[in-house]
């Protein structure tokens, strides 16, 4: 087949249908052109991308900033008085990718595949110029934005620049203007699946300047300062024959077998097949291998027009939405105004939670931080462990020697807690027992000042109870983290009838500081991400109590994509912390919330979950666990068990918005996502209630309007 990728009366034809569209809201990013001598080499053309925005709103790409830049494009390198192009974007930022708004309200396919086209078309020029073409990486790239890189001859990175990947798959996507072919024929096909696959499955990770340079996507690392000078300075050396770049390809069919499938490894153990773009990514960077350049951008073309068109990628731009405005500020805050300033925190505690907090609030905060605990031998191993922390991230080259010795001297700890007497919030972690936490209250509460804010790590445990018979009630709040404390983004922060406005904001403004998303919820047993899993879960241990087969019961929800077994978390947690949330939620609710004989025997003989592990860590039903188990006689189909599950979940979601936990069903997805890993692709979970028809069969009611996450009417 010819590399020919379209001809120049389709390409007339797309840059028409571009002109033609009506409002799209589209934030145009210009391509501005200026002519630079290069002393001893000519003249070269400069391209920058402008949104003219501020440098916290990167540009992106939209139908008609990708057909200016291929004007621009088609002006400048028919020029026969210049030696080079380069492209770049404004201080910062090189390009933030496609525009997402945008191509979240695509109604037809047709528009879908004409977006994906006007990519191709620009940046193929890119890379068909007869003049040798640059790109200046001197910021965020992101998606399109590197693909723009990718297509140039050559690539310069600073060594400032903080953030750099191709995110698609995490959105349900696939890099679709050349980059999933693009990036394996450069690096070759194991680092190109870390770069599409790896990292954008992986919390959508990025890397920074001197990592692109490692991994062999730029050709050169520079300095931030004078980035751009030293860029084009490189530019003329390699123009006039002074520089030679050498590249190596891998062409072995076997290597590229091989890293595709430990990329659909990686893939089958995150989504269990869920989700199809991080499969047709893998399938384009397989045939990387063998393809055109023209074969693959028609692939790329197809596969971008399904996946915009699917749910999967609605749901992700609505889960994405959430996690870029929603969470960063609490709904129901108070004004931050409120606040009050926090000079020094003093942590309940020295085993484990509390040593995450602990290094958390110091890493954080930059103030000083004292553990308390029954025993000096206790403090003083908590103190040791967070140092402990502290000199790791130091050997990993994360903490310099003077932040070391920074942070290890705020911490201290004591068996006193007198030597509360200065701090302005004190965070409890200590047994998950009322009795123990409202003791640990009354004993803080003699020494803090009055304003001192007091916090609860609670997991499930009423905070107003907590609160009762203290002075100045008011001041205490929850402040529930995820385990582990350091990886987890969600904070439910907790309100009781007396929590005043100004602990509500001084609380807020710590979880900002500490980089944690806080959603503000109710004081509600279990509060939000522990009451949906444990409903969950209770469903789940009743069916098996009933007779369903263990292993039948555990992978009914696997065409979620969930990012574990429901068994697989429950050994995560601890059975025994899981009874015990079980148990608080069905004081407080009653029989929905099922307390499995099953799981009791679990915990009372001391099991760490259900599963054994074979020689290669496989999970296994062993012997004891059927000794344990008493089965009913009445089993349940896979089918049968993922309907009552989620008709469980939509019956209880219902009740915690009827409740008041939350604001709106956009904060419980917020947390199902930030607190549980629930999949972006599902939207969190009451996008997806609403897609199946549960909410409205169980409820009467979809959670969400219709066209929010690509709800259909």
């Amino acid at each position: 087949m010819s590399d020919t990728y379209l001809n120049q009366a389709e390409i007339d034809d797309l840059l028409a249908q571009v002109d033609a569209m009506g409002e799209t809201g589209e934030v145009i990013s210009h391509t501005r052109a200026r002519d630079i001598d290069l002393p001893g080499v000519g003249t070269f053309v400069l391209l920058t991308l402008d949104n003219e925005r501020d440098h916290t709103r990167p540009a992106t790409l939209g139908p008609r900033t990708l057909a200016e830049l291929y004007r621009t494009l088609v002006e400048q390198t028919a020029r026969a008085d210049i030696v080079g192009l380069g492209v770049t974007g404004k201080p910062f930022g090189l390009a933030a990718g496609a525009d997402l708004g945008l191509i979240g309200n695509v109604q037809q396919r047709s528009d879908a595949l004409m977006i994906a086209r006007m990519g191709h078309a620009a940046y193929h020029l890119l890379h068909t110029a007869e003049v040798p073409t640059f790109c200046f990486i001197n910021g965020l790239a992101l998606g399109g934005g590197l693909e723009i890189g990718l297509h140039c001859d050559y690539r310069t990175v600073s060594r400032a620049v903080p953030a750099v990947a191709l995110p698609e798959t995490f959105l349900g996507l696939v890099p679709g203007w050349g980059g999933a072919h693009l990036v394996p024929r450069l690096i070759g096909p194991k680092k190109a699946v870390q770069v599409i696959i790896t990292n954008a499955m992986n919390r959508n990770r990025t890397i920074n300047g001197p990592t692109v340079f490692d991994l062999g996507l730029a050709d050169v690392l520079l300095d931030g300062a004078d980035f751009l000078e030293r860029s084009l300075l490189w530019a003329a050396q390699v123009i006039s024959g002074e520089v030679t770049v050498a590249r190596q390809t891998e062409d072995d069919p076997q290597v590229w077998d091989a890293a595709v499938a430990e990329g659909r490894a990686i893939v089958d153990g995150i989504v269990h097949g869920a989700a199809p773009a991080p499969y047709r990514a893998l399938d384009r960077i397989a045939a990387a291998r063998t393809e055109t350049r023209a074969e693959a951008y028609r692939a790329e073309d197809e596969a971008l027009a399904d996946l915009i068109m699917g749910e999967e990628l609605r749901a992700s731009l609505y889960a994405f939405d959430l996690t870029q405005k929603r969470a960063r500020k609490a709904a129901g805050a108070p004004d931050k105004s409120l606040a009050r300033p926090v000079t020094k925190v003093g942590v309940v505690g020295a085993g484990l939670m509390a040593t995450q907090l602990a290094t958390l609030f110091v890493r954080r905060l930059g103030v000083p931080v004292v553990m308390s605990d029954l025993d000096a031998e206790r403090a003083e191993r908590g103190v040791r462990m967070v140092r402990e922390e502290f000199a790791g991230l130091h050997e990993k080259g994360r903490l310099s020697a003077d932040d070391l010795n920074r942070l290890s001297a705020l911490i201290s700890g004591t068996t006193d807690q007198a030597d509360f007497a200065d701090c302005s919030f004190v965070i409890e972690a200590v047994f998950e027992e009322m009795s123990v936490k409202k003791e640990v209250f009354a004993e803080v509460a003699r020494h803090v000042p009055e304003d001192c804010v007091l916090a609860t790590n609670t997991s499930s445990l009423s905070v107003t109870e907590m609160s009762e018979g203290l002075p100045h009630p008011e001041r205490v709040v929850g402040f529930h983290f995820f385990n582990p404390v350091a990886v987890l983004p969600l904070l439910e922060v907790v309100k009781t009838p007396h929590t005043d406005d100004a602990t509500l904001a001084t609380a807020l403004a710590v979880a900002k500081e500490l980089r944690k998303n806080a959603v503000l919820v109710a004081d509600s047993t279990a509060f939000v991400v522990n009451r949906v899993l444990v409903r969950m879960m209770s469903e789940l241990t009743k069916v098996v109590d009933e007779g369903t087969p263990i292993e039948v019961a555990d992978r009914a929800l696997q065409p979620l994509g969930l990012p574990m077994t429901p068994f697989e978390l429950l050994e995560l947690v601890g059975p025994a912390i899981a009874l015990h949330v079980a148990e608080s939620l069905n004081a407080s609710f009653g029989d929905r919330f099922h307390v499995s004989p099953n799981l009791q025997a679990l915990v009372a003989a001391k099991r760490p979950g259900i599963y054994d592990r074979d020689e290669h860590g496989a999970p296994y039903v062993g012997d004891e666990v059927r000794a344990l188990f008493e089965i009913g006689d009445s089993p349940s189909t896979s089918e049968q068990v993922r309907t009552r599950i989620e008709n469980a979940l939509a019956e209880e979601i219902r009740m915690m918005l009827d409740e008041g936990v939350v604001e709106a069903p956009m904060d419980i997805d917020l947390c199902m996502m930030l607190g549980a890993g629930w999949p972006f692709h599902l939207g969190g979970i009451t996008p997806y209630l609403d897609r199946a028809g549960v909410s409205e069969r169980v409820t009467g009611q979809r959670f969400l309007p219709t066209g929010v996450a690509g709800l259909p009417e």
